[in-house]
């Protein structure tokens, strides 16, 4: 994390709102509730996945 980004978010969690279309929101749902987690969990997981094989 660059120090600019750094000092824009003091507090360690930053809140986004996104529209994920209803059969992927459906998807991570069932996800969730299989794996005994919540969906922003999944979501985490998913999104910091795809980012770290970006490189």
């Amino acid at each position: 994390m660059t120090e600019e980004i750094k000092d824009q978010c003091q507090d360690p969690t930053q809140s986004i709102t996104i529209d994920l279309p209803c059969p992927l929101a459906e998807r991570v749902e069932r996800y969730a509730k299989k794996n005994g987690t919540d969906v922003a969990a999944v979501l985490i997981e998913a999104l910091d996945g795809f980012l770290r094989k970006q490189g």
